[in-house]
């Protein structure tokens, strides 16, 4: 795919990404979309029950942002129930969980910094 700054959701290829289930993501701004070097925006669409399993991303923030649906995030013994317009952060090397919880697909965005590009090493699961 070409560089370029303007990128529709539609034009980007889906991908189910590692340590995920039920989870379609189509990767929005990064290295391979605009050349983007320090930040990364996934589109994700979650169904119900499905998410991500424990894991955490060394050395990388992550911020999601419900667009529909309604999810639960879980970090550090915390949890919250979220909905369109919520956010939450993760920090580098926290291990988290994010779960739909919603009858209807959730949208979220996903930002990453610096990118993540889905690299299996830049993820550490619960022992």
């Amino acid at each position: 795919m070409a560089r370029r700054y303007f990128v529709r959701a539609a034009d980007v290829p889906a991908y189910q990404p590692a340590n995920h289930s039920g989870t379609t993501n189509r990767r929005l701004i990064g290295p391979e979309t605009v050349g983007a070097k320090n930040v990364e925006v996934v589109l994700g669409v979650i169904q119900k029950n499905e998410g991500a399993a424990p894991h955490a991303h060394p050395g990388m923030e992550q911020v999601c942002y419900l667009l529909e649906g309604r999810a639960l995030a879980e970090i550090d013994g915390e949890r919250c129930e979220l909905g369109p317009g919520d956010s939450c952060f993760f920090p580098a090397g926290k291990m988290h969980k994010f779960t739909a919880i919603s009858d209807e697909p959730v949208k979220v965005l996903v930002i990453y910094s610096p990118p993540y590009g889905e690299s299996p090493e830049r993820v550490v699961r619960p022992k």
